[in-house]
């Protein structure tokens, strides 16, 4: 990344230091290592003196299409393991991506690649940022209260290193300390026995609002050599200022006010300290969380559902009722806020 950045001395050293700082051992990228790329192979940012010529937002968009689909079946086929279900039972499938979009979109190669109905209720989430899996699951939810027959299937998909920005400005240099690519699929139905799984995780209450001051504090655009974030080190700050009214208000609206895990979108390491403050909690209740930011990174959208399926994993029927709260941010300064019940 120094390299990429074309940093040498002191501005190299501080680079390593806001790695260090992050939190995160490891990411994942459908791109190779820019310097131990074959060029035959993977001739995406150029091993040449500030990566020119810099790959174009067209570019980008190629590589995008090219792997999120593929992506997309693997987290899918894992998912459909853990249900009784195959693909020709789902009636609705929800696309969720902030990092391409294609038409014939993602959506539709998803119904040909996992062989769906063609008929399928399609949906697409689009540009929504980190919080926008929260946007699927109220959906699903939706959906699935309004017809007990109904099997949705959600997808949610980013390639944000296919975004990587070279200019040494604060934003691009957190941005790209933080960010991974992944994905991750996602099954919803009002029928128990479809699951495999001894236990399965319930919506039970669902809150979101806008905190307009903080709309300058987090954006993604689109720019002539990819999407450009915008990152403010202020985030946390409006975080902290506004998480624990939020929980507040969603308690406030069960009859149940126990919360006994919690799945916090690790949208980086300050941010998870900024919320274990304002909640009242240790470290280690936030253990999934963590664990996902260090072995992933941010993965934009899918990585809420990195973390509740780490937590997930841990609980069995002796944790029968016990109640997670979730929680995500994203543009806007957008909140998001769910309560789900093993059942």
């Amino acid at each position: 990344m120094g390299k990429a950045h074309g940093f040498t001395g002191s501005a190299l050293n501080r680079l390593q230091a806001l790695y260090r700082a992050t939190g995160i051992r490891q990411r994942y990228s459908v791109i190779s290592d820019y310097q131990q790329a074959d060029s035959r192979k993977w001739n995406f940012y150029p091993n040449s003196e500030q990566l020119e010529p810099f790959p174009t937002t067209s570019h980008r968009a190629d590589l995008y299409r090219k792997n999120a689909a593929r992506l997309s079946v693997r987290a899918t086929q894992e998912a459909l393991q853990q249900t009784h279900l195959v693909a020709s039972d789902f009636t609705h499938l929800i696309t969720v991506s902030c990092t391409g979009m294609y038409a014939p979109g993602l959506d539709i190669d998803l119904v040909h690649e996992l062989g769906l109905n063609t008929s399928i209720q399609r949906s697409c989430i689009n540009f929504m940022g980190c919080y926008a899996a929260f946007t699927a699951i109220k959906l699903g939810d939706q959906i699935c209260k309004a017809n007990e027959n109904a099997k949705v299937l959600i997808v949610a998909t980013e390639l944000c290193t296919i975004h990587f920005q070279k200019s040494g400005d604060d934003d691009n240099l957190l941005a790209n300390a933080i960010f991974g690519d992944g994905s991750a699929a996602l099954v919803m139905s009002s029928q128990r026995a479809d699951s495999l799984q001894p236990t399965v995780l319930s919506p039970e209450a669902f809150l979101n609002d806008i905190y307009p001051e903080g709309a300058d504090e987090m954006a993604w655009g689109i720019g002539n050599f990819g999407f450009e974030m915008k990152l403010s080190a202020y985030v946390p700050t409006l975080i902290e200022k506004g998480i624990g009214h939020l929980v507040t208000r969603l308690l406030a609206s069960t009859s149940n006010q126990r919360i006994d895990h919690y799945a916090l979108h690790p949208g980086g390491k300050k941010i998870l300290e900024v919320i274990e403050k304002a909640l009242g909690i240790e470290k280690h209740a936030d253990w999934a969380g963590r664990k996902v930011l260090a072995e992933y990174g941010n993965m934009s959208s899918p990585t809420i559902l990195f973390v509740l399926k780490m937590l997930w994993e841990s609980l069995d029927s002796n944790h029968k009722d016990h109640r997670v709260l979730a929680l995500a941010f994203g543009p806007g300064l957008t909140m998001e806020s769910m309560l789900l019940r093993l059942v």
